[in-house]
């Protein structure tokens, strides 16, 4: 079995290198702009889409036009990359998986793509990588990359660089551990399995949330683009990298831990972009508890439930188990004891109590059995009511802190 694998590490360029990589990002950042421009203005037209090998002839010309001549300082294959992007973007787009493309801001992000393996050395064992037209790079080994490399992406966070390695390699089918479990997403708790245990939440925007807002006044004091300013937004984009960084971690601890116990885990398919979306409303009809719901939004996207979807997936599948999505719809007013539907059995966020029998136990405890429930019975005869699904045992309880 193949698996494509990408490992990330910092790098230590020198400074000419660093003015080479901001001016390569700053070109593929021009290239995919004059296209999406281009692109548009070739639609309001009214002609067809333009593919990337049209596109391609035109970053020909470009390149060699007097006014883009500083294009062939860059290296070509990145350009390509960018147009290919684009063309992505534009696909996602038509498939109703992403908004529609938008230009790209300078110092909003930096990166570019080498695609070609045989233009690229990897020395690991010296901690170094040579890449075209920058030539030897420095970075920093903090472990193996094993396998083939397939391509590089050089990008820039707060200030550093990083280069992420993407490589191949044959590994052996693995034997899944463990056996099926339901997790419930939530607030409070930020995951909750159906055999009991559940994960705190880390809130890693919340705890920053008070040096970011100070932060963030600092900033609107200072004249815009002067010195100040500039070390000020600095100093906000590093706190929004602890964020991240910090949440990041807490999701592959969590992760991992669940896609190396269990052989099949079922997970609520939550939309979170319309459960986050604003309820302002318009002009002339205003939204209701727009502050309550602006709180509750924050909260949502704090968690990072769509990115702890994504590695559990992925985990899984290294692991020889499978992540399935089930409909949530109910599993937070069933009662897994009776059978019995109501929204009088979850008055409270925390607390479940059935109306009809009388079973009480934690509501995203519930909330998970349902989930197991719903997605065994989707197993077994394709059916997706959650309210399907044999009894179980009330399982005991057990909190889990990841160190981050």
């Amino acid at each position: 079995m193949q698996r494509l694998q990408a490992f990330k590490y910092e790098l230590m360029p020198t400074g000419e290198q660093q003015r080479d990589m901001r001016r390569f990002a700053g070109a593929c950042r021009f290239v995919f702009n004059r296209a999406l421009a281009l692109q548009k203005a070739n639609h309001e037209a009214g002609g067809k889409f333009i593919g990337y090998v049209a596109m391609a002839k035109q970053l020909t010309t470009w390149r060699h036009s007097a006014a883009t001549v500083w294009l062939k300082d860059a290296p070509v294959h990145p350009l390509q990359q960018a147009l290919k992007d684009l063309e992505k973007a534009y696909k996602n787009f038509f498939a109703k998986r992403a908004d529609f493309p938008r230009f790209k801001r300078k110092g909003q992000s930096g990166n570019f793509r080498y695609p070609d393996p045989k233009q690229i050395k990897f020395d690991q064992a010296n901690g170094r990588i040579f890449l075209p037209k920058l030539g030897w790079l420095r970075y920093r080994h903090s472990r193996e990359a094993p396998g083939e490399l397939r391509n590089v992406t050089v990008s820039l966070s707060c200030g550093k660089w990083f280069v992420s390695i993407q490589t191949r390699r044959e590994v052996e089918p693995t034997i899944p551990q463990g056996g099926a479990v339901g997790i419930d997403l939530g607030i409070a708790r930020f995951a909750t399995l159906s055999d009991g245990t559940f994960y705190a939440p880390l809130n890693s925007l919340k705890r920053y949330e008070t040096a970011l807002r100070k932060a963030q006044r600092a900033m609107s004091r200072k004249t815009k683009f002067s010195n100040n300013w500039k070390m000020a937004k600095a100093r906000i984009q590093r706190i929004h990298a602890r964020i991240g960084n910090a949440r990041r971690d807490y999701l592959h601890k969590a992760s991992t831990t669940i896609s190396q116990n269990h052989a099949i885990v079922y997970i609520e398919d939550l939309q979170v972009r319309n459960m986050s979306k604003s309820a302002a409303g318009s002009t002339d009809a205003p939204g209701r508890n727009v502050r309550a719901k602006s709180h509750l939004n924050k909260a949502i996207l704090d968690q990072g439930w769509f990115e702890f979807r994504r590695q559990l997936d992925y985990k899984l599948s290294w692991n020889g188990g499978h992540l399935i999505a089930v409909s949530p719809r109910y599993t937070s007013r069933t009662c897994p004891e009776c059978g019995y539907v109501s929204a009088d059995n979850r008055r409270t966020q925390a607390r479940f109590a059935c109306v009809e029998c009388g079973y009480e136990n934690n509501a995203d405890l519930v909330g998970a059995i349902n989930v197991l429930r719903a997605g065994l019975a989707r197993l077994a005869c394709g059916e997706t009511s959650p309210d399907v699904g044999v009894s179980a045992q009330e399982p005991t309880e057990a909190t889990i802190q990841l160190s981050v």
